[in-house]
C-alpha cells in the first residue's frame, strides 16, 4: 500500500526545508517562481494528494462559502443557486446552503454555524436581515437583488428592465398595460421594475395600471393570489386588449396557466411578460416573454466581488473597502410567443 506523501517527503526531494514547503501551501507568494516550480514538479513525481483537513488546520482557510436563498421554490433562486455553485470549476470554492424562509431567527442561526465551520465568505439573497446587520458579523458579503445600502452588492437594473417590459407590450398593441407586483420598499431593487414600468407609460400616454397585491409565500397561495389578479382584469377591462407584466416569471407561468385552462389557449386579447428567465419562461406550455437577469453574470462578478474581499483580508496589511461596491448588470429582453 502507497504510503501518503508528507511534507518531510517533499523536503527531501527538493532539498528545501519543511518551512519552505509549508510557506509553499500557505503563503505562496512568499516562495520565489523558481522555487515554486521546483516544488510543483516534486509533488507531481511524488503523487502527492493534499490533505485538505490538515490545511484548513494550519492556515484556517476553508475555501467555503456560505449562500442564504429565501426559497428553493421561486425559479429564479434556484437557477442563480446553480450558476453560483457551478463556479467551482473556475474559482474552487464549496458551498454551504440555506433557505431561510423569511425567519429572521433562523436566519441568524444559519449565518453563526456557518461562521463556525469557519466559511470565508457569505453570499444573501435572502432579505430577512437588513444589510446594517449582515455588515456587523465583519466576514466578506456579496448580497443580490435585495437590500445593500452597508455591503457589496450585484443587481439587475430594475428600472431598465421595467421600461423594456412595458415597451414589449406596447408595441404588442395592447389598450391597457399592466404591472403586478409585491408592496416593498424602495431601498429593495425590484422596487426599479415599478418606477421604470410606470414612467414609460407617463410618458408615452398609456393608460395603465400598478396592481399591488400580496402574492403568498407557495405555489396554492399564489395560484389562489393570482386567480384573484385575472378575475379583477376580466371584470375592470373586457373589451381591451391587455399586457401583463408579472414580477418574476414563475408568477407569469401560473397567469398563464390561469389563461389558458379558462380559454384553451392565450386569446389576443391577453400579452405576457415576466421578469429573469428562469428555465420555467422557456418550458412553459406557451413560452413566455421576459425580462432576463443574466444569471451567468450575476455568478461571475458575485464571486469576483467576493474573493476581492477574501483575497485583501488574506493580506498582511488589509486595507477595507471605503465604502461597498455596488455592481448593476443591464437586463436583456427575451421575445417569445406570449406578446406575438
Amino acid at each position: 500500500m502507497k504510503k501518503n506523501v508528507t511534507f518531510a517527503d517533499i523536503a527531501e526531494y527538493t532539498g528545501f526545508s519543511k518551512t519552505t514547503i509549508s510557506r509553499y501551501f500557505n503563503n505562496p507568494d512568499s516562495v520565489t517562481i523558481e522555487n515554486q516550480e521546483k516544488i510543483a514538479n516534486a509533488l507531481e513525481v511524488l503523487g502527492y494528494k493534499e490533505n485538505k483537513l490538515a490545511r484548513v488546520m494550519a492556515n484556517g482557510k476553508t475555501e467555503i462559502v456560505g449562500i442564504i436563498i429565501p426559497d428553493l421554490y421561486m425559479h429564479y433562486y434556484s437557477d442563480i443557486l446553480d450558476h453560483i455553485i457551478s463556479t467551482y470549476e473556475t474559482y474552487g470554492y464549496k458551498f454551504i446552503v440555506f433557505a431561510g424562509n423569511d425567519d429572521a431567527d433562523t436566519e441568524r442561526r444559519y449565518i453563526n454555524e456557518l461562521l463556525a465551520y469557519k466559511t470565508e465568505g457569505l453570499i444573501i439573497l435572502s432579505h430577512t436581515l437588513s444589510s446594517k446587520e449582515l455588515s456587523e458579523y465583519n466576514i466578506p458579503i456579496v448580497t443580490i437583488e435585495r437590500e445593500d445600502e452597508y455591503v457589496c452588492s450585484v443587481n439587475t437594473d430594475n428600472y431598465t428592465g421595467g421600461m423594456q417590459a412595458a415597451d414589449v407590450l406596447a408595441k404588442s398593441g395592447c389598450d391597457v398595460l399592466i404591472h403586478a407586483n409585491s408592496d416593498f420598499p424602495e431601498s429593495i431593487p425590484a422596487y426599479g421594475r415599478i418606477v421604470g414600468f410606470s414612467e414609460f407609460c407617463e410618458s408615452n400616454n398609456f393608460e395603465h395600471r400598478i396592481m399591488i397585491k400580496d402574492f403568498g409565500g407557495n405555489f396554492e397561495e399564489n395560484l389562489e393570489n393570482i386567480k384573484k389578479i385575472f378575475e379583477e382584469i376580466e371584470e375592470t377591462y373586457p373589451e381591451k386588449k391587455i399586457g401583463i407584466f408579472m414580477p418574476n416569471d414563475t408568477h407569469a407561468n401560473i397567469l398563464l396557466n390561469i389563461i389558458v385552462k379558462k380559454y384553451g389557449t392565450l386569446p389576443e386579447k391577453y400579452k405576457i411578460i415576466g421578469f429573469d428567465n428562469s428555465p420555467v419562461s422557456k418550458e412553459a406550455v406557451i413560452p413566455i416573454t421576459t425580462v432576463g437577469q443574466q444569471v451567468d453574470k450575476i455568478a461571475e462578478e458575485t464571486m469576483n466581488l467576493l474573493l476581492m474581499q477574501i483575497n485583501e483580508r488574506k493580506k498582511r496589511r488589509p486595507k477595507p473597502l471605503e465604502a461597498p461596491v455596488h455592481k448593476v448588470l443591464t437586463p436583456v429582453l427575451v421575445r417569445r410567443e406570449t406578446t406575438n
